[in-house]
Order: structure tokens, then C-alpha cells, then sequence
């Protein structure tokens, strides 16, 4: 597909250009194994100069008016809503992603891009009262200069527009590392947009490499002030203690273990469609993914009845067919760490209520149930087709179980009555919650982030800014000030 290899390049100030690294990164259908492009990496000099090229860019940028800065955004919309079919293809041939994946990346990407357009005049300034006489205090928002930003191969397209988009927006420069396994969506097809969309060149690079490659040079390199990083908790501690150590800020958007909690007087019909949603939507490869679905015990048998008879009717295969609910996972390594993990489970006692077959990339759903209450599957992430469901007696216990993980990012709770189920997710360590909802949301003004291991600041609306701007005061004394000596 020649939309790949138009692709395959890095993109440095402002010029598309091969890596000059000593070996390839290659771009792979999950699905079929088709190859779609090859990338020779950048190097840690090719990092450098991206940055060199971000710091030389930004000043002159984030010093444009506003309303200029703008219509970049307007225009980088347009081109997405002009291109959605071909983008389609490419996160159905590029991450296997069926097209309803595809269909809802693209809506959330858009919708990030909007938000960018009213980000671009979002700073303000204020003027605070000093204690001293004719002393005027004034309280700027800037930019905090460059931005280093890293995605993930579940959405990148998204994920990397819900970073790169805000902090240009901003006033800021960035430079883009896409992960390996989806180089085109997360890394020069965004690039390629902004580049028609007008945006000068400099102020967003993207270099295509690997830590095997270049190390920390991407997080340890003295330009960027802050690094947002969305990918593993493992990864994600080793980004925050560079960072840490070099003065820099990170966010970090993290893995998570999402707990979908059924009440004893929850819909059960619904919370089946919720808790199935929540669970397969992208093979499981979601940070917001349902792993645990909670049931209180009175309910347990036919919510579980009714659940494994709507997991037995998702189909299995092409996600570039419509009828496909679970395409392929990203490689074949996620795909065995996925089945070694239901097997390992089944082996330390869990029942099997359907246990997937592994074809390859491909990976049926699997709903695993008496699960050992110390059974370290409880309390990971598994980014794959895999349901754990879990009675309970009472909320005490629902909320014991669903805290009993070292993440913290997304849960639901469902029950008739919405304000118990408000006062239930209060008590839930978790940094988002939904009532009678599925665990897989995300609005561009509503603030997004985890707890514990699931991340550190939040992204989305106001906490956007707060991510990729700073403050600077400037005080303006009106008349003389008197000094001790």
C-alpha cells in the first residue's frame, strides 16, 4: 500500500528524510503479516536535531497571534474529515483494528482537534493585589517551550493528536517518537497532516527509532521541558525517574486494571452490554479495558449466564470485515503473554467459562471465573480478550476487591440507584469513574488521568494547559519603592 511507503521517513525540520541508523524498523499487518513499510531508524544525532529544530522553531511560533495559530487546527481538521476512509484502512491494515476501531479513533481524534482550534486562545493572564503600594503583579501564561512526546500502538493516531495537537496549540514545539508497531498512524502520517495544514516547519518532528537505538536520548535531551509519555507502568516509571532527574515535568498515562462493578439492583441486560464493551472493544488493548467485571453474588448467575452467551457471539477474524467484533492482537508476542495468561490461571484453579484459541495474532475471548483470591491475574493489566468476573457480598466487599490493585484508572458501577453508585465510586481509588456506563471514555474538556500506577497529571481541557504551559510573573512597580539600605 503505497500510503505506507509514502510514509516511511522521519520528518526534521520540516524535511522528510531516511534515518541514518544501521538497521530498520519494520511496519507489519497484524493480521495477515503483509508488510507495509520499512523505516531505517533515527538516531540519538536525529533526536538532536529534531530538538535543535523544535527550540530554533517555537519562539517565533508561540509569538504568532493567536488566532493564526489557530487556523492551522481548523485546517488539520478538514484534511482528517477529507481522509477518514483512507485513515480507516490504514488502523485496519496498521493495528488490526476492526472498523469499529477505527470508526471510534477517528471520531475521538476529531473531536481533540476541535478542542485544539479553542485551545489556541485558552491561556489568560491575571493581575494579582500586592502588599506593597503602586506594586502591580502581573501573572502571564507561556508556553513551557518543547514538548517530547511518546504514543502507543493501541490508538496512536489518537493518542499522539491528544498530546502533539494541545501543545502547538499552545504556543509550543514537539517532537514525536511513535511507537515501533504503528509508526505511520502515531508518527509521520500525523506529521504529514500538519505539514498540509500549514504549520511551519520545525515545530513538529518526528523521529521513527527505538531505546535500542538511542537510549534515554529522547528523555534526557536538555531542550524539552516536558515529556508526555502514554504506554506501560514499567516504561512509565523509567520515563518519570529521566525526567525527574534532568528537572523536567512529566505526564504519564499509564497501563490500568478497570473494575466494572454490577450491583444487586443493577439492569443486568445492560450491564452485560456495558461489561462485554468494555472488556473486547480493540482485542482488550485499551488502558481503560473492563480486566474485572464485579458481581454482587445475588446477581452472579444470570449476569454470567447472559454474558458468555453474548461473548460467544463475537466474531472472530478480519477486522477489515464488517461482521468482525476482534481482529488480531498487535504481534504475536502480546498474543502468547496473553494465552500463557489464561493458561497459567486456569492451571492455579480458575474456571474456564470460554477459553479462546490462539490462531496466530488472533486470540478468541476468554471468561475466566473463580479465580484464587491471591492469584497475581487479578491484579495486573491483561491487554488482550480476557473477562475475569468476581462475585461479592456487599459493597464493602465490591470496593475492597476493585482498590486490591496497584492501578487506578477508569471503573464504572452499575446500579438503580444513581447516587448509591456516586457515593460507591467515591470510594473507589481510581482516578476516573462512570455510573451506568461502560470503563471506556474520553471527552476532550473533562480532565483524564489515573492513580497509583496508572499515571502521573492529567490531560483534556483545562488540564491540558496546566500540562504544557507555565507561569511567569512579571511585576510592574508604579512609583519608587523603598529599600532597608
Amino acid at each position: 500500500m503505497s500510503f505506507f511507503t509514502d510514509l516511511a521517513y522521519q520528518y526534521i525540520d520540516g524535511e522528510w528524510r531516511d534515518g541514518s541508523g544501521s538497521w530498520d524498523i519494520i511496519d507489519f499487518n497484524p493480521y495477515d503479516g503483509e508488510k507495509l513499510a520499512s523505516v531505517t531508524v533515527a538516531t540519538a544525532d536525529e533526536v538532536d536535531q529534531a530538538y535543535r529544530a523544535a527550540e530554533r522553531a517555537q519562539e517565533a511560533w508561540a509569538n504568532t497571534n493567536p488566532y493564526a495559530r489557530r487556523a492551522v487546527f481548523e485546517r488539520a481538521l478538514r484534511i482528517v474529515e477529507d481522509r477518514e476512509a483512507e485513515i480507516t484502512e490504514a488502523i485496519v491494515q496498521e493495528l488490526g483494528g476492526t472498523l469499529l476501531k477505527a470508526a471510534f479513533e477517528l471520531h475521538l481524534a476529531k473531536e481533540f482537534l476541535r478542542e485544539a482550534v479553542h485551545l489556541a486562545l485558552a491561556p489568560e493572564g491575571r493581575i494579582l493585589p500586592s502588599p506593597d503600594d503602586g506594586k502591580e503583579n502581573r501573572l502571564y501564561r507561556v508556553p513551557v517551550g518543547v514538548v517530547g512526546v511518546i504514543s502507543p500502538f493501541n490508538f496512536p493516531f489518537l493518542l499522539s493528536l491528544k498530546s502533539v495537537a494541545p501543545a502547538l496549540a499552545l504556543g509550543n514545539a514537539v517532537v514525536l517518537k511513535p511507537h515501533q508497531n504503528a509508526p505511520v498512524l502515531g508518527g509521520s502520517l500525523v506529521a504529514q497532516i500538519f505539514e498540509q495544514a500549514g504549520l511551519p516547519g520545525g515545530l513538529l518532528n518526528v523521529v521513527i527509532t527505538d531505546i535500542a537505538e538511542i537510549g534515554d536520548a529522547l528523555i534526557e535531551h536538555p531542550v524539552p521541558s516536558v515529556i508526555s509519555f502514554t504506554g506501560s507502568d514499567a516504561v512509565g516509571r523509567h520515563v518519570a525517574t529521566v525526567c525527574a532527574a534532568n528537572f523536567k515535568r512529566s505526564v504519564l498515562e499509564l497501563g490500568g486494571n478497570s473494575a466494572l462493578i454490577v450491583l444487586d439492583d443493577a439492569d443486568v441486560d445492560y450491564a452485560v452490554d456495558a461489561a462485554v464493551f468494555s472488556r473486547y472493544v480493540h482485542q482488550g488493548q485499551v488502558c481503560m479495558a473492563a480486566n474485572r467485571v464485579l458481581v454482587d453474588r445475588s446477581v452472579q448467575a444470570e449476569f454470567t449466564e447472559k454474558f458468555v452467551a453474548k461473548v460467544k457471539t463475537l466474531k472472530v477474524g478480519d477486522p477489515a470485515d464488517p461482521a468482525t467484533h476482534i481482529g488480531p492482537l498487535i504481534n504475536s508476542s502480546q498474543a502468547d503473554a496473553v494465552s500463557s495468561v489464561v493458561k497459567q490461571t486456569v492451571e492455579a484453579g480458575a474456571t474456564a467459562l470460554l477459553h479462546g484459541r490462539t490462531d496466530g495474532n488472533l486470540v478468541a475471548p476468554s471468561v475466566l471465573t473463580d479465580v484464587p483470591a491471591d492469584s497475581p491475574v487479578l491484579a495486573q493489566e491483561i491487554f488482550g480478550p480476557v473477562a475475569l468476573i468476581v462475585p461479592f457480598d456487599g459493597e464493602d466487599e465490591a470496593v475492597r476487591i476493585a482498590n486490591d490493585t496497584p492501578y487506578g484508572l477508569s471503573g464504572a458501577v452499575h446500579t438503580g440507584d444513581v447516587e448509591r453508585g456516586v457515593r460507591l465510586a467515591k470510594r473507589l481509588h481510581s482516578g476516573m469513574v462512570h455510573i451506568n456506563d461502560g470503563t471506556v471514555h474520553d471527552e476532550p474538556i473533562v480532565p483524564f488521568g489515573g492513580e497509583k500506577r496508572s499515571g502521573i497529571g492529567r490531560l483534556n481541557g483545562d488540564a491540558t494547559v496546566e500540562a504544557f504551559t507555565t507561569h511567569k510573573w512579571i511585576s510592574v512597580q508604579h512609583g519608587r519603592s523603598r529599600f532597608p539600605f
